[in-house]
């Protein structure tokens, strides 16, 4: 018999799920990670439309590691009830640093349209740090679809700190970007009151 709740009315067809892993193993990012095999390098699965959680999903089953940047969206309904959601940063990638092996099987999954190798994964690894530094902060981020040039700067106090990024200004305000260089994309967070030193 079908759930009659108020909240199952006005949802009908979208189940309440657990915020999945966008990081699988916790420690991939870390320096010599044991989770990174010999023989691997990191690449770019571009995935079919709206499948990178599928994908996320079905890496973490099998154990290769990824990272795909979920960040908070609040949504709210016609009624004003207002949820949460964790959308991709990044739509349609998801990183992961693997072997021939683990490659052929991430492109098994059927959820992978194309991948791209990342000739230098040092830096990326670098920059996905960044990003994750500033996601765990939880200050409402804006997505950054293409990185204008600016002051480089470094945080030197607060939670932000040691983050280096660009400076730019959108509507009137001060923002700090933390790019991919690789997709030439990122995210950025309002500066407010933040200590800041030129690099």
């Amino acid at each position: 018999m079908p759930p009659t709740s108020p909240e199952f009315a006005q949802f009908p067809h979208m189940p309440i799920l657990p915020r999945q892993h966008d990081l699988f193993p916790a420690d991939l990012l870390d320096a010599d990670s044991p989770a990174v095999a010999p023989a691997a390098q990191w690449l770019a699965f571009y995935t079919l439309s709206r499948r990178e959680k599928d994908l996320m999903r079905k890496l973490e089953a099998v154990g290769i590691p990824f990272y795909a940047p979920l960040i908070r969206r609040r949504l709210k309904s016609p009624g004003g009830r207002t949820r949460d959601s964790h959308v991709p940063l990044f739509p349609g990638y998801v990183f992961s640093c693997v072997d021939d092996d683990q490659r052929r099987a991430a492109l098994a999954t059927n959820t992978v349209a194309r991948w791209l190798p990342i000739a230098d994964g040092a830096a990326l690894l670098a920059d996905l740090r960044g990003i994750k530094q500033l996601i765990d902060t939880d200050c409402p981020l804006t997505p950054e679809a293409r990185i204008e040039p600016g002051q480089l700067v470094r945080v030197r106090t607060g939670a932000l700190r040691g983050l280096e990024g660009t400076v730019v200004r959108r509507h009137g305000e001060q923002r700090l970007v933390v790019a991919v260089r690789f997709l030439n994309q990122g995210a950025s967070v309002e500066l407010e009151d933040v200590d800041l030193e030129r690099l």
